[in-house]
Parts: C-alpha cells; structure tokens; sequence
C-alpha cells in the first residue's frame, strides 16, 4: 500500500513546494495532482455603494490572470519530469476557498504544502492547509524545504493517545513501513491516560506486527511547551520526519493561545505528517 494520488495547492509561483511534490510523486510511483488557485480577496464591505461591481470584476480578471500564468509556469516545470501528473486551475473567493481546496484533497492520498505559519508564507497558506486537513479529510505533508533529499529514513511519532494522533499513523503507514527506525515518543504521560503504566505499548505493537521497528521513548517536560521538547528531540535522534495528529483543540482556540500543533508549523526544520 502505498500514495498513488498526490495533490499539491499553488497559489502564487513556488518552485521549491512543487520540487517537493514532484520528488514524493517519484518515490511513491504516484501521480501528481497541482491544483493553481487564483485567490480574490476582495471585501465587499470596505467599498461605498455602487464601487463594488467594478471592484469585484477587476479583482476576479486579475485572479482568472494569476491563475493562468501559475498553470502556465507548472506545465512547463513539469514538462522536463519523469512522472505522472495533471494540472488544474480555478479561481476562488477567500469564502469558498476551503471548499474548493477541500474537494480537492478529500480524492487524494497525500497532500503535500509548505509551512502555513512561516514568516514568508503565502497569505492562503493556512486556509489551504485546514481545508485540506478538515474538508478533505487528508493526512498532509508539510515540507519547510524542499525534499532534495531522502526523508522518512527515521520517524518520530508524536503520540499522545489522542484519535488524531491514530489516524496520522494510520495515514504515515506506508512511510512508516519503508523507514529503518521509528521512535513512539510520548511527553509526559498522564497516569490515568487510557494506556496507563505502559503509554505507547498499544501503538508498538501495532506498528511492530505490520513489520516496522519501532521503539518507544518516554520523555519528562522539562520545557514549557510540548512543541519544544518534540523538536529537541528530534536533534538527538536525528529523525528526518515527524508524524502527529494535527488540531487537537480547536483552530480558534489555537489561533489565540496556541498549541502543539501550531507551534510546529511554525518552526518544523523536517518535514511534518499530519491528520485530524
């Protein structure tokens, strides 16, 4: 089993997203799905009476363009690569954009963005990636760089019992069964979490009955956030790849206090699997 249907999400030129989704398409013996979005961000409510007609028509010729000289700019990348792939375009109100990217990804095994939260993220960037976790139900790969290099040699599995932490895994199965090493790391466990004395025995045996070798690593807090004692961690064991369940608590609650999920996404160095 493997990811046979790859989608990735383009709303301005990005050469090194698309290198990234074009080197996972080639692993996988995949084909690679680019949808280009063309994004009008107009708001009706800003314009006096009467202004609004005129505003919408420019912003939406200006989108219809942008979309059609990203689609341009991709076909011609790709033309040169020794996949399989397809490229699509659409323009969308920022209302209907998580639908749009939604009903996209829910028909793909694997969506592969950039960090949403960087500093030089595209403006859409969390919208795409949320309507690719929620509406689309999708696990997605969120590549800080590009993959120029072989991931998912070593895997840490940020597990914390949680259903979306299950179904990430359950999603990372076929990364997970071509790594050589996998690490269940768990970050100070609760001692009446369902697992009890024994966090992460479960999911080990799970993983090690379908031929993967894991291994289960218990960690102290000893750093405020959760986010912190992940990424430290893994530096000392040198994993090229994360997988966690994404949005444990809600968007809205995340946006405001933040959590281990956004926190992540901030700042991830590897390439990061997730699913809600």
């Amino acid at each position: 089993m493997g990811y046979k249907s790859i989608l990735t999400v383009l709303t301005r030129s990005q050469t090194t997203l698309l290198d990234s989704a074009i080197a996972m398409t080639r692993r996988q013996d995949a084909h690679l799905d680019v949808f280009c979005l063309g994004v009008d961000h107009t708001q009706s409510g800003y314009y006096y009476a009467g202004a609004s007609a005129y505003v919408f028509q420019e912003s939406i010729d200006k989108a219809m363009t942008d979309a059609s000289a990203l689609e341009a700019e991709v076909r011609a990348h790709l033309a040169a690569q020794d996949i399989r792939w397809s490229v699509d375009s659409a323009v969308a109100q920022v209302g209907g954009l998580s639908t749009l990217v939604g009903m996209r990804a829910r028909y793909a095994d694997l969506v592969v963005l950039n960090l949403p939260y960087a500093q030089d993220a595209t403006p859409d960037a969390e919208a795409v990636t949320e309507a690719a976790l929620f509406e689309g139900t999708a696990p997605v790969l969120i590549v800080p760089q590009t993959l120029d290099k072989p991931c998912g040699k070593k895997i840490l599995i940020a597990w914390d019992q949680s259903n979306e932490a299950l179904n990430a895994v359950r999603r990372a199965m076929p990364l997970l069964q071509a790594a050589d090493a996998v690490e269940i790391t768990v970050v100070d466990p609760s001692p009446s979490n369902p697992e009890r004395a024994e966090p992460g025995a479960a999911l080990c045996q799970m993983l090690v009955r379908q031929g993967i070798k894991a291994e289960i690593a218990v960690l102290a807090r000893t750093l405020p956030q959760i986010s912190d004692i992940l990424s430290r961690r893994v530096i000392e064991i040198g994993a090229d790849m994360v997988v966690m369940g994404a949005y444990g608590h809600s968007r809205f609650r995340q946006a405001f206090l933040g959590g281990a999920t956004r926190n992540m996404l901030q700042k991830a160095e590897v390439p990061i699997l997730m699913a809600h």
